[in-house]
């Protein structure tokens, strides 16, 4: 049994939370976040014990593992200290948005051996995967070409832009990740884009609408493409093409039934609307790797440096953006 303290109790660290309190192989002992309200609620609905500080948490001997799902800005500190004070370590993405003090952060951690998992949670997707392995028994032979379709149904609040690190680093490292995933580390970046969603947006610096091109060392390519606005819901497609055919992974519906009548043929269930509800399973097969290499003492799947590198990708394609070149990668 892993013991376990979240600390984040937001959106996704309620989601995590409630995962946790419900795992046959983990125990939820302490929440805590910096909005008591938010602690207490996730507190009451899972039975945990609502910490003081995080450093009631970090000195706890009961606590084996420390999931970090708090703002963006306080992750790599987190991180760090709890490392420091002998925890296993699940930390949401990104695991800071400047790649100099994640590299600093690294330098200081190593030697400790923990285990740290970035929560890259589409790696662990039963479709995504499942198009990874015929991928890599060679069902469509060398890959050629990767397709990766990210689409949020709708823009988050311009206070959240602010803070997020741009659309690179907060939704597309998504993506990032999922392309090395699947066809190894990238060389190049080209990348475009635009504000076609919310002005709102452009305001805050950002954009709401991208294109990236990636290369990989073999020389397979990779169109990522990304909006802020979907109006038929979530949209999580993928599509990787080679010399034998091709595989797809299509968007996830709440059920499989189909309509035929006079005004439409095989209309079907929007897709699911948000990445909660369509990442479900993922974030459950994610705590489940998680625990195990807790256990076991195994290497996570996504690692520290998994995060490093989608981040290194990230900061490309706003070079690239904002250049109009072609970033080339060491």
């Amino acid at each position: 049994m892993v013991k376990f303290a979240v600390l984040g109790c937001g959106r996704i660290g309620r989601m995590h939370a409630l995962n946790l309190a419900r795992h046959a192989r983990a125990e939820l002992g302490w929440v805590f976040d910096v909005a008591d309200s938010a602690a207490a609620a996730v507190a009451e609905a899972t039975g945990a014990r609502q910490a003081r500080d995080v450093d009631e948490v970090l000195s706890a001997k009961d606590v084996q593992a420390v999931l970090i799902a708090s703002s963006t800005n306080t992750h790599l500190d987190l991180l760090q200290r709890a490392v420091e004070a002998g925890k296993e370590v699940l930390c949401e993405k990104p695991i800071d948005l400047d790649l100099a003090k994640v590299d600093a952060c690294w330098q200081r951690i190593k030697e400790r051996n923990a285990t740290i998992m970035t929560g890259f949670n589409r790696r662990f997707d039963p479709s995504f995967r499942a198009l990874r392995e015929r991928l890599r028994h060679g069902e469509v032979g060398k890959l050629e070409q990767l397709v990766i379709t990210s689409r949020d149904p709708g823009p988050p609040p311009v206070a959240y832009i602010e803070v997020s690190g741009g659309m690179f680093r907060d939704m597309t490292i998504h993506d990032f990740d999922m392309a090395r995933y699947l066809m190894g580390e990238v060389v190049s970046v080209f990348a475009l884009g635009a504000n076609l969603v919310d002005p709102a947006i452009r305001s805050a610096g950002d954009i709401d609408a991208a294109m990236i091109v990636l290369e990989s060392a073999d020389g397979a390519l990779c169109h990522i493409n990304n909006s802020r606005r979907c109006a038929y819901g979530y949209d999580q497609r993928i599509e990787a093409f080679g010399e034998k055919g091709m595989l797809q992974a299509a968007n996830q519906r709440p059920t499989t039934v189909s309509f035929w009548g006079a005004a439409a043929t095989e209309a079907r269930d929007p897709v699911l609307h948000f990445f909660i509800e369509r990442y479900t399973p993922a974030y459950l097969a994610e705590i489940d790797h998680f625990v195990d290499c807790v256990e076991q003492g195994g290497a996570p799947l996504v690692s520290y440096r998994d995060g490093r590198e989608a981040l290194r990708l990230a900061d490309a394609a706003l070079e690239s953006m904002q250049t109009g070149r072609v970033v080339r990668l060491d």
